[in-house]
């Protein structure tokens, strides 16, 4: 190595050091480690490191610094010329090797010189945080080209199929909701017909029976009108004596006036409600009411606790039922409008018109009346007046022993149900004067009756055996 790099710089030549060492730290932030096993290649060739010329103050130092670098890579130790030491320091404003002495007291005094050793180890560090970096970024590149695949693949084919798949589902369920709402109204208009013939035939039928009493009962109002002008005449223009003779002819014409009978009216003079009876209108009816668009429920409805039994105990929101197996030990105040001895609740609210629907969650009660009452049925004592439906102001669906039943008038109706009901639901509509009970999760039509109610209704229950709870209402 020539003696030039080694003696001391100018000041002017310092400062242009300095400027070439700051641009040669941001070289070496960039790929330090490239140029030091550039020129550790080299020593390994067994090439001596070229000396400078006095002139060569950029590209000529920057070779000599690489230059001098590479002993440490080729594991030459080389010497320096002018205190004959080591060569394992490097001076950073000269860019080129030194030893220790020629940065503590030689020309390199002052300079910014680092132990060759850390230089060597930062820009190892440097080239493997570079390489581990550009392998990330290399997988990343590589994931986000196959996540570009999987789109591409999921818009041309994923999404074609299914659009494809939607408009085969739609066109198939068109035509399933066409087939069905067809079925649905053929079948309902050949029921139309069939009732409206029906209630032709039974209008014409009671038509008949009234021109028959009316033709029947005014040939007997004028035999009976002729009968008693002749007795009238009788009196009035025959002599005693000869009246007295003719008792025979008088007795039988008053038989005769009361052979024509008293007028009473019949059903056959009526028209007989059976003829539009129809589970098929029934079950679409129940189905449009419960199902449809319109509100005919009431979120308000509770039990009324002035009628609550002290056989039963009553929820804080009023809405269930709990049969007690202990009768409380101290019996309530007394209250004309509760049940004394009976386990019945009666609802809150009243209905005299419109169409309304209840739903009443049975759970696994397996003793419980549903139905309807009148305010006037009676609330004390054991007697059948004040049991739910063995009086004729009280309408129930009974679940006893297994067994579902309608109750009115103390008349039992046995029941047939498919399946064990969770909910029991009640629909009144009061203009037909009709009450429904149905099994909500199919619209399955357990009884329907057709009543003359003659005055407002209430909701009335029953439960021995656990509980039962008024439902919010829900629109569909």
């Amino acid at each position: 190595m020539s003696e030039e790099l080694l003696t001391r710089r100018s000041p002017g030549a310092a400062e242009d050091a300095l400027d070439a060492e700051n641009r040669g730290r941001e070289m070496d932030c960039e790929q330090p480690i490239f140029s030091a096993l550039s020129g550790g290649a080299k020593a390994v060739g067994g090439t001596e490191p070229p000396a400078s010329s006095h002139g060569g103050a950029g590209s000529g130092v920057a070779a000599t610094a690489s230059d001098s670098e590479s002993g440490i890579f080729s594991g030459e130790c080389e010497l320096c010329v002018e205190h004959e030491s080591e060569l394992d320091w490097f001076c950073g404003t000269e860019q080129k090797l030194i030893c220790s002495h020629c940065a503590i007291v030689g020309p390199c005094h002052g300079h910014a010189v680092t132990p060759l050793a850390t230089r060597l180890i930062t820009s190892v560090y440097v080239c493997v945080c570079v390489c581990v970096h550009q392998n990330q970024l290399v997988d990343v590149c590589e994931k986000m080209q196959l996540q570009a695949l999987r789109i591409e693949r999921f818009i041309d084919q994923t999404l074609t199929a299914k659009e494809q798949n939607l408009l085969t589902s739609a066109s198939r369920t068109r035509e399933q909701v066409l087939a069905q709402v067809g079925a649905a109204r053929e079948a309902l208009e050949e029921e139309e017909q069939r009732l409206l013939e029906e209630v032709q035939q039974e209008e014409e039928r009671v038509e008949q029976c009234l021109l028959t009493q009316r033709a029947h009962w005014r040939q007997a109002l004028a035999n009976l009108s002729q009968t008693r002008s002749r007795l009238v005449h009788t009196l009035t223009h025959t002599p005693d004596a000869q009246l007295v003779t003719s008792v025979q002819e008088l007795a039988e014409r008053v038989e005769e006036a009361e052979g024509v009978g008293e007028p009473c009216d019949t059903d056959q003079l009526n028209l007989n409600p059976g003829c539009s009876e129809s589970k098929l209108l029934r079950g679409l009816w129940a189905s449009a009411v419960l199902l449809g668009p319109n509100d005919y429920g009431s979120s308000d409805l509770k039990f009324d606790e002035r009628t609550l039994s002290p056989l039963l105990s009553l929820s804080e929101d009023f809405c269930t039922l709990t049969f007690l197996r202990k009768k409380p030990r101290q019996s309530p105040r007394y209250d004309p409008a509760r049940f004394d001895c009976w386990p019945n609740a009666l609802g809150s609210l009243s209905v005299s018109s419109g169409t309304h629907s209840w739903m009443v969650d049975v759970g696994q009660s397996g003793a419980f009346k549903v139905g309807v009452c009148y305010a006037s049925v009676e609330r004390k004592g054991s007697g059948n007046d004040a049991r739910l439906g063995y009086n004729t102001n009280s309408w129930v669906l009974s679940h006893y022993d297994g067994e579902y039943s309608f109750f009115h008038a103390g008349k039992k109706v046995p029941l047939q149900v498919g399946r064990t009901p969770k909910r029991i639901g009640l629909l009144l509509d009061w203009p037909s004067q009709t009450l429904l009970f149905y099994e909500p999760e199919s619209c399955a039509v357990l009884h329907c009756v057709t009543q003359h109610f003659s005055a407002p209704l209430l909701l009335a229950c029953a439960v021995t055996d656990r509980s039962i709870t008024i439902l919010p209402y829900q629109i569909n």
